[in-house]
C-alpha cells in the first residue's frame, strides 16, 4: 500500500532545509496519498537528531502534552526507536509535558505517521511523539517555548492533523482553503480567528476545521517569531475524492511543508523563465479576451504545462488602459495551480473590480496586461524589516485587510512611512497609523507583463 500512495504522490518540490510538515492521519485509503505527498518534501538521506511527532487527543482530555517515555513503536516494518532520554528530560523540566501513557495507548494520530518514515527514510531515525491535549492558545505557547530550542535544523516536526470534518464536498474545500491560508500566513492568531469565522458562517455539518489545531497552533507558536519561514502548500485532497467516500459528509486532507530561507530554502526557491512568463501572459490576455466576448473562460489542459505553471502561487492580475489602472484582483493563498490562479483573475481583474466598471470589447486592444507571482507572506513586527520596493505588504487588524504590491513603492515614489500609511488608510480602511498595531506580512513578486 504504501509503495502504491508514493507512487501516486506529489513529488519532492526541490525544497532545501525543511524543518516541519502538516501531513494528515485519517486512514491511508482516504488520506495516505496526501500524506505519502507531504513526506516526500522532506530530505531522506539526512540522519536527523530527532523527528518530534506531534498529534492531537482524540480520546483523552488534558491540558499540557504527554510525551511518551517508556518504549519503543512496533509497526509491520519494524521497531521505531523512541528518544526516551529527550522524552524524560522534556517531562521534568517543563511542567506542561507530562509521560501519562492513557493519552498514547489507543491514539492514531502520532503512530499513523510511522510507516511513511519507515518507508521514506534512508537512516536511522528517532522519534520524540507528542500528544497535544491543550485546549487553550497558552497552553500551546507554553509547549512550543519548551520545543523552540529544538526547531534548530538537526530536527524534523511532523504535525499530524486533518482539517474539516463532515461538511459537504465544495464546503470543504472552501473552508480548507481558508484554514490553509491562514496556517500558510504563519500566524497563530489568524488560524484561531479563521477557524472561529468557519464557525460562524454556519457551514452544514461543520463540527472541527482542524482537528489537530493545538498541534498546528504549537508549530505556529514556533515559527511565527523566526525570519523567512516558508509554507509550501503540496498537495489536497478530501475523503469525498476517494472512490471509498461519499460526498455529503467529507474530510479535508492538506500537506504543507515548512522550510527556512535563512538555511538554503532559497536555493529551491520558486522562479519562472521567459518562456514561463510569456505562456502565462498568453493565458491572461486569451481569458480577458474570451471571457468579455463571449462569457467563457478557457479550459486548460494541464499535460503538456511544466511544472512551475502547476505549482501553487497566489498572484495578481493587473489591467492598464493607456497607462492608467483598469483593474487588479489577486490572490494570496497559495492553493491553485498558478495557471488556474492566473486565468481566475484574469477574468476577476477584467469584470469583478469594485472600483471600474467591466471591461467591454472596444477596450481590449487597449488594455495591456501584467501579472505579479506571489512568494509566501512573512509576518514583520516592525517596520525596519520592510525592503521598500522589494516588498508588498500586506495588513491586517480585525476583519478588515489591505495590500499594496511592490511595485506600487516605485510607480508612487513613497517612503517606507507613506507606504504604510497609505495602505493602512486608502486600502485597509483602519487610518493613516493604523499599521501601527495591525498585523503585517511581506511577500515579494515576479512582476511582467506585456510590452
Amino acid at each position: 500500500m504504501l509503495e502504491d500512495l508514493f507512487a501516486r504522490a506529489a513529488p519532492s518540490k526541490g525544497l532545501k532545509s525543511v524543518d516541519a510538515i502538516i501531513v494528515p492521519h485519517a486512514g491511508y485509503l482516504f488520506s495516505g496519498e496526501v500524506a505519502a505527498s507531504g513526506f516526500n518534501q522532506i530530505d531522506a538521506s539526512r540522519e536527523y537528531e530527532n523527528i518530534f511527532v506531534i498529534g492531537p487527543s482524540h480520546h483523552v482530555g488534558f491540558e499540557g502534552a504527554s510525551v511518551y517515555t517508556r518504549g519503543n513503536f512496533l509497526t509491520p516494518l519494524g521497531t521505531v526507536e523512541v528518544n526516551r532520554e529527550l522524552g524524560k528530560r522534556l517531562v521534568s523540566e517543563n511542567s506542561v509535558f507530562n509521560d501519562r501513557t492513557d493519552a498514547q495507548a489507543a491514539e492514531h494520530s502520532v503512530e499513523v505517521q510511522l510507516p511513511f518514515l519507515q518507508f521514506v527514510m534512508k537512516k536511522h531515525f528517532r522519534i520524540v511523539p507528542l500528544v497535544v491535549g491543550a485546549t487553550s492558545a497558552e497552553t500551546c505557547r507554553k509547549i512550543a517555548g519548551a520545543l523552540r530550542p529544538y526547531m534548530n535544523g538537526g530536527n524534523l516536526f511532523v504535525i499530524s492533523t486533518d482539517f474539516s470534518h463532515y461538511p459537504p464536498y465544495d464546503a470543504a474545500v472552501r473552508a480548507d482553503s481558508a484554514t490553509a491560508a491562514a496556517i500558510m500566513s504563519n500566524s497563530p492568531d489568524n488560524l484561531v480567528r479563521t477557524m472561529n469565522r468557519n464557525e460562524q458562517e454556519g457551514i452544514p455539518g461543520l463540527a472541527t476545521s482542524l482537528c489537530g489545531s493545538s498541534a498546528v497552533l504549537t508549530l505556529l507558536e514556533m515559527t511565527s517569531r523566526e525570519k523567512g519561514v516558508r509554507f509550501t502548500p503540496v498537495r489536497y485532497t478530501n475523503s469525498g475524492d476517494s472512490p471509498e467516500g461519499g460526498r455529503d459528509h467529507v474530510v479535508g486532507y492538506w500537506a504543507i511543508a515548512v522550510s527556512r530561507a535563512g538555511r538554503g530554502a532559497t536555493e529551491g526557491s520558486f522562479g519562472l523563465s521567459d518562456v514561463q512568463r510569456r505562456m502565462l501572459l498568453t493565458l491572461a490576455r486569451e481569458t480577458v479576451e474570451g471571457y468579455v466576448m463571449n462569457g467563457r473562460r478557457p479550459d486548460i489542459d494541464p499535460g503538456p504545462l511544466p511544472e512551475a505553471l502547476k505549482t501553487p502561487c497566489g498572484a495578481f492580475v493587473t489591467l492598464n488602459k493607456h497607462h492608467d489602472l483598469r483593474g487588479c484582483i489577486g490572490r494570496f493563498d497559495a492553493t491553485e495551480p498558478l495557471y488556474e490562479t492566473v486565468r481566475d483573475m484574469s477574468v476577476a481583474a477584467a469584470t469583478q473590480d469594485p472600483r471600474f466598471s467591466p471591461v467591454v470589447p472596444s477596450e481590449l486592444k487597449e488594455l495591456r496586461i501584467e501579472i505579479s507571482v506571489l512568494t509566501p507572506m512573512r509576518r514583520i513586527t516592525s517596520i525596519a524589516e520592510f525592503r521598500l520596493g522589494k516588498e508588498g505588504i500586506y495588513m491586517r487588524k480585525g476583519n478588515r485587510t489591505g495590500t499594496f504590491l511592490p511595485q506600487v513603492a516605485g510607480e508612487t515614489g513613497w517612503s517606507k512611512e507613506e507606504f504604510f500609511g497609505h495602505c493602512a488608510q486608502d486600502k485597509a480602511g483602519i487610518g493613516w497609523d493604523g499599521w501601527k498595531d495591525a498585523e503585517l506580512y511581506v511577500y515579494e513578486a515576479l512582476v511582467f507583463g506585456e510590452e
